[in-house]
């Protein structure tokens, strides 16, 4: 709001002031176990950009990261980061975290997030070469990443999360070099977890349909709400003439989020939501009842969600999370929701 009135100013006061009471009132849960009122315990992790996120991570008592966005290491700058570099950075969060997970997305580069890897831009960069596309087609840029995330798992939880997947195909080929990354380690007697967990962001709808399939060549599963909404609905979620059709309830989003949720308990693969629905604590009762475990969210979405969860027990949640998955209509999902909330 550029040059805003005494009364605006005055309004955004009282929303400060609002925002900082409740703020006050939310600390004092923040020791607390991340527990339901039937003693189910719920993984509340934290999404991060930078290592000087961590601090905020810590304050807000998450149980670990669900998602460091990587690619900001790479925004901004002519040069991209050498290996050496970025080892030391993923090493530093891993040993600020210790025996906390540490979840490591590769490089998701493209769109509305430009670095010099993008070295052109198609006339849909939404649905360009991006994320993984671009880290397969430039598999030099991507072992240097593989390497750095490998030599760092060594010193804590680390995880490594493969975004934008969209065939069978894509996910061989990453694991494939992810296997060369770890072969080239060892003929250079570079110590790694050998172990490592490797999961995949369910984002594209075609891998929210197939999450059968993936789940059983994952070790886990991440659902990236932001772009799996935008690539549902076929909505630019940038363009302000039609973010007003963006929208986390529209009934085809939950079925698809219930889709990869099943397919997860199916075969025993963690699922978590690192998208903007996990720190949404309105939605927190419907995605319980969905059977959703873990989520990931900004930091200081923590100890809202967290509230949601201790008033919460998830038998009796998951008949009206049923209802919703059979209502056809937004407007009436919201009005559930509301009554869940009560």
């Amino acid at each position: 709001i550029i040059n805003p009135s005494e009364d605006i100013l005055k309004e955004y006061q009282v929303r400060q002031n609002i925002w900082g009471i409740e703020q006050k009132k939310l600390s004092k849960i923040k020791n607390i176990q991340s527990k339901t009122l039937n003693n189910e315990k719920i993984e509340l992790l934290a999404n991060i950009e930078v290592p000087g996120d961590i601090q905020s991570v810590k304050n807000n008592k998450a149980s670990g990261i669900g998602l460091f966005r990587t690619e900001f290491l790479f925004m901004n700058r002519k040069n991209l980061p050498n290996e050496e570099e970025q080892f030391e950075i993923y090493k530093s969060v891993a040993r600020s975290m210790k025996d906390k997970t540490v979840v490591i997305r590769t490089l998701d580069s493209g769109a509305d997030k430009l670095t010099s890897a993008d070295t052109t831009i198609s006339a849909n960069p939404a649905l360009g070469l991006r994320a993984i596309r671009l880290c397969l087609s430039e598999p030099q840029l991507f072992n240097i990443q593989l390497r750095a995330i490998l030599r760092a798992s060594k010193f804590g939880k680390i995880k490594i999360l493969i975004p934008m997947l969209s065939s069978l195909s894509e996910l061989r080929q990453t694991k494939l070099l992810i296997e060369r990354a770890k072969k080239s380690l060892a003929n250079q007697k570079i110590l790694y977890n050998n172990n490592i967990k490797i999961g995949g962001m369910i984002e594209v709808p075609a891998v929210a349909i197939n999450a059968e399939l993936f789940a059983q060549e994952l070790d886990f599963l991440s659902i990236g709400t932001n772009d799996l909404i935008q690539y549902t609905l076929a909505i630019d979620r940038t363009d302000d003439r039609v973010s007003h059709l963006y929208n986390p309830l529209h009934p085809a989003i939950l079925k698809l989020i219930d889709i990869t949720i099943k397919a997860g308990k199916k075969y025993n693969k963690q699922v978590s939501i690192c998208g903007e629905m996990a720190g949404d604590s309105k939605l927190t009762k419907l995605l319980l009842g969905m059977g959703l475990r873990h989520f990931s969210m900004h930091p200081s979405r923590i100890l809202s969600v967290k509230k949601q969860v201790l008033n919460s027990n998830t038998k009796k949640l998951v008949p009206w999370s049923n209802k919703i998955l059979k209502t056809k209509e937004s407007e009436t999902i919201e009005t559930i929701i509301h009554k869940i909330n009560q």
